[in-house]
């Protein structure tokens, strides 16, 4: 379920700090979430420096590349992990992109899981098909 979104400005991003990012941002929310890595995803969205703007002019003009990031959890997840989320997330872009920390936005959208699916059926209904699954395994192991 753990999706991450970057915003970035396209001539702010080469390939391989694209490349960097969606690796360690995906590490992180598998480390923080304690989630299976083929459950994570991560995306770099570009946009042309005069596709944005920062402090009320465009990239382009103002050369104040402000990456923002969106990324979403379950409903349930305590505040230290998103707060994790967010600082990580944050760090990232500052040690692969270089820009200030104060120039980073981020949000972190919580869902329900009857809200989001995976494969077609709801979040909850796997989640309880995986604690009985578990269940089921304990009590087989006894």
């Amino acid at each position: 379920m753990p999706v991450v979104n970057f915003h970035i400005v396209r001539e702010a991003c080469s390939a391989e700090q694209c490349d960097r990012l969606l690796k360690s941002a995906s590490q992180l929310y598998s480390e923080v979430l304690s989630s299976p890595m083929e459950r994570v995803r991560a995306f770099v969205t570009l946009r042309n420096a005069d596709e944005c703007a920062v402090a009320g002019d465009t990239v382009s003009n103002n050369q104040l590349h402000a990456p923002f990031f969106e990324f979403i959890v379950l409903k349930g997840r305590s505040l230290d992990e998103r707060q994790q989320l967010m600082t990580g997330f944050t760090s990232l872009l500052v040690e692969v992109l270089g820009v200030a920390p104060g120039l980073v936005r981020g949000r972190c959208i919580r869902v329900h899981p009857q809200d989001w699916c995976i494969g077609g059926m709801g979040a909850d209904s796997l989640r309880e098909q995986e604690i009985a699954a578990r269940t089921a395994a304990q009590g087989a192991g006894q």
